[in-house]
């Protein structure tokens, strides 16, 4: 099933963002290589594609996982957890409906 990780960044998160990015995103591929990931990407924290030196205001992760307490371990290992970046985490169950 898939599962819906929500990160919302703390203040001023942009520098520690971008240090643990490379990890960050090593994970992401695994779940892309793995065929689970369905979406991933940052929320802008600017009405911007380049929110410059604004960032990002959080990310949204969309993945398979065997269950939420799987997604939840695997939301909690994530650099961006690990180092701060996020002040907080929320994981759902989600049902893709469209396309």
């Amino acid at each position: 099933m898939f599962y819906a990780i929500m990160g919302i960044d703390r203040d001023d998160s942009l520098e520690a963002r971008m240090q643990a990015r490379s990890e960050h995103m090593d994970r992401l591929n695994k779940l892309l290589h793995e065929g689970r990931l369905l979406l991933a990407g940052p929320h802008p924290a600017i009405d911007s594609e380049d929110p410059g030196p604004a960032g990002f205001s959080g990310s949204l992760i969309i993945a398979d996982f065997p269950s939420l307490e799987a997604a939840r371990e695997w939301a909690e290992e994530d650099p961006y957890i690990l180092t701060g970046v996020f002040s907080s985490v929320s994981v759902k169950p989600f049902k893709k409906t469209l396309p």
